[in-house]
């Protein structure tokens, strides 16, 4: 496994290396929120889902949310991390119109899961380690909306008090493209445990991307953290020009100031929010409020015998089981639903035509239609029929094509298009030796180029498959045009 690589950038006076960490906020998937029995959902009018804890009123008190604290444990373990059986709440310091109570319920010193590892991959196929700091539980804060009225800002406070993972990295990305492949793995471990739904449109899952630059092999530079990105193409923007802007002051002669900026996706650039905190301005000390959280290590194993066969164990087993490629592997266990569609489609027949098709055709579709697998029209069963209809030479490879478009449309199962379209592939030797015969008689310039440069057969195929509407046999075109042409 290879670690982070360099992506060098160069600037006037010479290479500068980017370096990345970032701080992951995944909305816990629970029915209620942390320290609330208030519901959790998305669409809900402003303040439909505020409980009195959750407005702050005076003499509420929190009570933890046992399933959010399972939800937490679940993603530890899935990140390989170490499960801390003691952890206590902190409260956190600062005022914001959408922080009624004036500080946040987060942990500190004593986080509920300690250091982890995920294992990445790059596009190219080559993998990096990105180590895990800690995963801590917090309350979401509310929501400030400023486009109602010029003369006033509203609070919505439906999202005040939503439980939230806070996962942070170590700096051990080097370039845009890493960042992203990190968030996006993250993503599909969370939803693989079930722990996040990781919808990044809704803010359910969302990154804070802490940045700074140095000569390649120097010591750390001053970081910049860009708040709250929620997409991995603004995540590979934000990098991009923030990375450029700094090196562009550093060769300028200026500083570096450590701050917490904003990305402006419609100009494409950060912009300065406000001086960063340190952990003293928050002037974190333990909520007297909520007892340290005591884990019990046998509730902590049975949430680890619970735990699903995870991507990285997903993927090592398709390529085993189904002869697939690591490409293809991965492709197919990014989603969860979409392994499970394929391995059903694909138990008892060719695996890597079945992975061909799901990741070409189907995906393709889905895309296309802005829809997930678990809502396709086709069901695997019909994959499955249509990779067998060409592996019993009913249809060739191409006309396969043709009838997924059908079935896409909704025509039914694939062996009643064929049939109902007359799209059976033409086999018969008889038939299509007399086509051969009457080809090679109309065009003996081109019979006799064959016999000095064989490859030149795929004219008569070609000729072949046009006649038939592609219904021709491949396999049985060709054997006998090596037979009747000697080559």
């Amino acid at each position: 496994m290879s670690e982070a690589q360099s992506k060098l950038i160069e600037g006037r006076t010479g290479p500068w290396e980017v370096v990345l960490g970032l701080e992951v906020h995944a909305q816990v998937a629970s029915k209620s929120k942390l320290f609330s029995g208030a519901a959790v959902g998305f669409g809900a009018g402003p303040n439909e889902q505020v409980s009195l804890v959750d407005a702050a009123m005076p003499g509420m008190l929190p009570v933890i949310n046992r399933h959010c604290v399972e939800q937490a444990v679940r993603s530890g373990l899935g990140l390989k991390a170490k499960i801390n059986h003691w952890s206590r709440f902190d409260r956190k310091n600062y005022f914001y119109p959408d922080l009624p109570q004036g500080y946040q319920i987060s942990q500190y010193k004593d986080p509920i899961v300690g250091e982890g590892e995920v294992e990445v991959e790059r596009d190219d196929g080559s993998s990096f380690r990105v180590r895990v700091e800690r995963l801590h539980l917090e309350q979401d804060a509310g929501k400030s909306i400023h486009d109602i009225d010029p003369n006033a800002t509203y609070v919505d406070l439906n999202r005040a008090g939503t439980a939230l993972m806070e996962i942070v990295s170590y700096p051990d990305m080097r370039s845009a493209d890493e960042a992203a492949a990190y968030v996006k793995k993250l993503r599909t471990i969370l939803r693989y445990l079930g722990t996040c739904d990781g919808d990044m449109e809704k803010g359910n899952l969302r990154a804070d991307v802490n940045v700074s630059v140095r000569r390649p092999g120097g010591s750390l530079g001053t970081r910049c953290e860009i708040k709250n990105v929620n997409s991995y193409r603004f995540i590979q923007q934000a990098i991009e020009y923030e990375s450029r802007r700094q090196i562009a002051i550093l060769e300028d002669g200026g500083r570096i100031d450590q701050e917490t900026r904003l990305f402006d996706p419609g100009r494409g650039e950060t912009r300065s929010m406000r001086s960063k905190e340190e952990a003293q301005d928050y002037r974190y000390f333990p909520d007297p409020d909520l007892l340290p959280l005591q884990l019990d290590p046998a509730w902590v194993k049975q949430i680890e015998a619970s735990l699903p066969e995870l991507p990285d164990d997903k993927k090592r087993r398709l390529m085993k089981e189904y002869g697939l490629s690591a490409y293809d592997a991965g492709v197919l266990i990014a989603e969860g639903a979409r392994a499970d569609y394929f391995e059903t489609a694909a138990r008892g027949r060719n695996a890597k035509a079945v992975a061909n098709l799901v990741a070409n055709e189907l995906l393709g579709h889905l895309a296309k239609d802005g829809l997930e697998i678990t809502d396709s029209p086709i069901p695997p069963a019909d994959i499955a029929g249509l990779v067998d209809l060409v592996e019993e030479g009913v249809i060739s490879s191409k006309i396969a094509r043709e009838v997924f478009e059908h079935m896409w449309a909704g025509e039914g199962a694939p062996a009643a298009i064929v049939e109902a379209r007359g799209l059976r592939q033409v086999s018969d030797t008889g038939a299509l030796e007399a086509m051969i015969d009457q080809l090679i008689a109309a065009n003996p310039g081109q019979a006799e180029a064959v016999k000095a440069k064989p490859q030149a057969v795929g004219w008569f195929v070609g000729q072949v498959m046009r006649q038939t509407g592609g219904k021709a046999n491949p396999g049985a075109v060709n054997e006998i045009l090596r037979c009747k042409l000697g080559v």
